[in-house]
């Protein structure tokens, strides 16, 4: 007789089910964006999107592309947004009731959820990169949850290391560097643009800002067609 599933086996093939299902649905993935529209020559960006897209794809500026990949992804066709690697980018701790534990940090691929990179020190810290699709839609931003609105998330890229104290708790005068992150697990941090260092000027100024976020809502599915206010 065959033994029974363990509850872990049968969430494990409820998973698998549900990707099978949402691979194999257009629903999921439908590619209706204004950003489709443009790769195929439906639609147009206006000056602002163009100039967000350039931003968002220059190594020098965003670099948002380097993690965020804009180019078709093989075999699809389409930009997916992600290329699927990891990073430590030391987004201020989240202080709302979610973690008001001060003993707790989440390390992301070093645990406390998951225990079998634990002993990876140069993993701790880092979160895999998501797709931009519909990123207007899906707020709020980061692992933690610990930003409203896309303007802070390319603000914050363009000013973490430059004007921490917007970002960042000050006590008795210093400022909290990276506080959601231990000291002991800072060298994992993503350096290179947009970040730079303090005393540098920024990388993107208030316009590229608002710029790369014009562009970013042209990544919402539904395109021509009535949207959800959000």
């Amino acid at each position: 007789m065959q033994a029974a599933a363990t509850d872990a086996q049968l969430v494990d093939a409820a998973i698998s089910a549900l990707v099978r299902y949402q691979t194999d649905d257009s629903k999921f993935h439908p590619f209706t964006s204004k950003f489709d529209a443009v790769e195929d020559g439906r639609a147009s960006f206006t000056a602002q999107e163009q100039r967000g897209l350039a931003a968002f794809n220059d190594p020098q500026r965003g670099n948002c592309a380097s993690c965020h990949d804009s180019r078709p992804a093989p075999g699809l066709g389409r930009a997916l947004f992600t290329n699927f690697s990891y990073h430590a980018l030391g987004v201020p701790r989240n202080t709302s009731q979610a973690t008001a534990n001060p003993a707790f940090f989440d390390l992301g691929l070093c645990g406390p959820q998951r225990s079998d990179l634990a002993g990876r020190s140069d993993l701790c810290g880092l979160f895999r990169t998501p797709s931009l699709r519909n990123v207007a839609l899906t707020a709020p931003y980061f692992h933690n949850a610990s930003f409203a609105t896309l303007e802070d998330v390319v603000s914050f890229y363009a000013t973490r290391d430059t004007n921490p104290a917007r970002w960042y708790p000050t006590v008795n005068g210093q400022v909290q560097l990276y506080n959601d992150l231990p000291a002991a697990y800072r060298g994992n941090l993503q350096r290179g643009a947009p970040f730079v260092r303090a005393g540098q000027a920024p990388q993107l100024s208030p316009q590229d800002v608002a710029d790369i976020v014009a562009f970013l809502k042209t990544l919402t599915d539904g395109f021509g067609t009535t949207q959800p206010a959000r």
